[in-house]
């Protein structure tokens, strides 16, 4: 074996770089599982008992995804010997939880109307309404770079939307389907922008771990998504689906965990190697979502929306390079100041003597 070899895998198998290829396969491959679950549970019929049928119940799929996030972070916690109780007020945790339940839900339920390629390019335009959001409850502003990115996510997203085919195949076609999925997607920005906006806000000043967060963050959520489904009746409407169909409750499990898995591998990522790696994964991994949705249940997009997508991409490429050189630059700023006050000490101590 050369040189050159043993220095690569000596690379490759060193401890920092054996937990990066962790961090890259738990986050891609439990969210694409996720995302093609997704896809089949909402956009597909079951068929177990001879007749054709679809599963309506996106609130049902959110309680299941929020139960077994609770069971997995209160596991976490009593391991680690963590806080359990909560630190916040529950009505803190309650706001945040309402409005990622709308956000989820209107995410599931775009899916019966657009096709899955557009739902994750959506899904990339997130940055905007943060902006927005951002603005209005932290009056926080934005620098020509920050517009710049968000104007090339808007334009590709546009040009994704004119110049081919979006609604799903099963639903019926029209102008009103597609504005319908649309407004569920816009829904969905809206609504996530909040929740990730206003839980920094809510949030700050208190100190609590990132478990006990999720635990009641994800209880509040299962909390609302019952009493959702108790309203309307639906969790009975559920539950007989699932006995006609049992094959249904197999992906909806699978479904809910590779969503906590997921979850629990993006909290590792962002604590042991920052936003850049994190950002970088989870923009290769819609990328990658898009390309398998497209072969495995046949997405034909025209060059145009290609084009669209790669203008999609490269700029959340580019804002994630961005924000690290950002970062970089204030911590080179701070450790200067800091080297410069040190060195000013110094001069008084030796002037005093």
């Amino acid at each position: 074996m050369s040189s050159g070899e043993n220095g690569v895998l000596g690379v490759l198998c060193a401890p920092k770089a054996l937990k990066i290829i962790g961090c890259v396969v738990g986050v891609v491959g439990s969210l694409i599982v996720y995302g093609i679950l997704q896809e089949r549970i909402m956009t597909r019929p079951y068929s177990d008992d001879g007749g054709e049928e679809f599963f309506k119940y996106s609130v049902f799929l959110v309680l299941n995804n929020r139960l077994l996030a609770v069971c997995a972070a209160l596991c976490i916690l009593v391991a680690i010997k963590g806080n359990v109780k909560p630190v916040a007020p529950i009505y803190s945790y309650a706001a945040v939880s309402a409005s990622n339940v709308v956000a989820t839900t209107c995410q599931y339920e775009a899916l019966k109307y657009v096709s899955f390629p557009v739902q994750t390019l959506g899904k990339c335009a997130k940055m905007i309404p943060v902006m927005i959001w951002g603005f209005f409850i932290n009056q926080r502003r934005y620098d020509a770079a920050d517009i710049g990115v968000a104007a090339l996510i808007t334009v590709g997203c546009t040009i994704f939307g004119l110049y081919g085919d979006v609604t799903n195949k099963h639903a019926s076609s029209g102008a009103e389907t597609s504005w319908y999925g649309g407004a569920l997607m816009l829904g969905y920005l809206g609504f996530d922008g909040f929740t990730s906006t206003f839980q920094d806000k809510l949030f700050k000043g208190y100190h609590m771990e990132t478990y006990n967060q999720m635990v009641w963050v994800n209880l509040c959520s299962a909390t609302i998504s019952l009493f959702w489904l108790l309203s309307d009746n639906s969790i009975s409407q559920a539950f007989e689906f699932v006995g006609r169909h049992p094959s249904v409750m197999g992906d909806v499990i699978i479904l809910s965990t590779a969503a906590m898995l997921g979850q629990l591998c993006i909290l590792y990522t962002i604590r042991e190697f920052g936003a850049l790696l994190f950002a970088t994964i989870m923009t290769t991994r819609q990328f990658i979502s898009i390309l398998l949705s497209c072969i495995i249940f046949m997405h034909p997009l025209t060059v145009p929306q290609w084009g669209g997508t790669c203008m999609v991409f490269g700029a959340l490429y580019y804002n994630a390079f961005l924000k690290a050189s950002r970062k970089q630059n204030k911590e080179d700023a701070t450790s200067k100041s800091e080297t410069y006050n040190s060195e000013k000490e110094s001069l008084i101590k030796d002037t005093s003597k």
